[in-house]
């Protein structure tokens, strides 16, 4: 048996990962493990993201880019891949910090929806309260998120919480003791 729903994967890219990257999350290493452990425990039922540039910012994203212009990459670039082989797995790209949309919304569909990956404090955030506001029940594995740095993850994982009963948190263990 394994847990129910789908495993949302957010954001598991080389410009979160690697060393030198600006928008490295501190603990991304720490929660990959965790992650492998979940994506096992999914099997065909794991969907991962990417957050990639616009080929032409608007609005307040050319600000952003502006502040961020090594970012300014293709969706092909290296920092944009993922760490991991999705294998087979659906993998949705995203020019928004939140990834909740028609597209993962027709993978997920009316959950739950368990979701991992970074920043806990930008995009996971940002995709777990607009998917618990179209009414999906998630579950946060908050040991298996990393954020932009420890408080910044802490205070995330607080704001998420105060949206139960549509966000749970979590962690790897209780998840996978549901097999």
């Amino acid at each position: 048996m394994s847990p129910e729903g789908r495993l949302v994967v957010i954001d598991l890219q080389h410009v979160f990962a690697d060393e030198d990257s600006p928008w490295r999350a501190p603990r991304f290493a720490e929660i990959r493990p965790r992650i492998a452990e979940l994506v096992s425990g999914f099997g065909d039922r794991v969907v991962w993201t990417r957050f990639v540039a616009p080929e032409r910012p608007t609005g307040a994203w050319q600000a952003y880019y502006e502040q961020f212009p090594f970012a300014l990459e293709p969706p092909d670039a290296r920092l944009y891949q993922l760490v991991e082989d999705p294998g087979s797995a659906p993998v949705i790209g995203a020019t928004t910090f939140g990834k909740w949309g028609p597209e993962l919304a027709a993978v997920v569909g009316e959950g739950p929806m368990t979701v991992t990956g970074v920043a806990t404090d930008c995009c996971v955030i940002s995709t777990v309260l607009a998917a618990a506001d179209a009414g999906v029940p998630v579950r946060v594995v908050n040991d298996a998120c990393a954020g932009s740095g420890d408080e910044d993850h802490e205070r995330a994982l607080r704001v998420m919480s105060l949206y139960a009963p549509l966000v749970q948190m979590t962690t790897t263990a209780e998840v996978l003791a549901a097999r």
